[in-house]
């Protein structure tokens, strides 16, 4: 099961895999707190295999298999097996083309995909309107107030 871990103004994701512990991505530096904002100006990543209380950081968090509509999650033991195979594994980090989300639906679907950096999304958590309402000016301010793109 996906659980997204809600943080201000972002998501961090994590898989479930037994025992109240979680698979997730973190900043291979200890200078970075996983999961953290600051965790994602880094390229790379260390997966992790965590306690949920300890990614939590006493954060709110809910079941979230919202993609099982549009793609077929694979058997849940390969699944399992998959995540297992990754921990302690340092792996490339983009925000917009590799984050959590994109792992841990990698390894639930078998597609890397993340709703959380798209524009919409990233202008919802900014509280702006949709990009087609904004002034050239204003697009441009969220591009760099925001780690997400929009459209040209």
């Amino acid at each position: 099961l996906i659980s997204p871990i809600f943080r201000i103004g972002y998501e961090h994701w994590a898989i479930y895999v037994e025992d109240d512990c979680v698979v997730h991505l973190a900043a291979p530096s200890e200078e970075f707190e996983a999961g953290s904002i600051t965790s994602v100006f880094s390229n790379r990543a260390v997966v992790k295999y965590s306690r949920l209380e300890d990614v939590l950081h006493g954060c709110s968090w809910k079941v979230n298999n919202k993609l099982d509509g549009t793609y077929l999650p694979l058997p849940v033991d390969q699944i399992l097996q998959r995540t297992k195979e990754m921990v302690n594994k340092i792996v490339q980090y983009s925000l917009i083309e590799g984050n959590c989300e994109h792992f841990v639906n990698g390894l639930r679907y078998g597609v890397p995909r993340s709703q959380q950096v798209g524009p919409r999304n990233c202008l919802k958590a900014l509280g702006l309107p949709a990009e087609e309402e904004m002034l050239p000016s204003a697009r441009t301010m969220c591009l760099l107030a925001s780690p997400c793109l929009l459209s040209p």
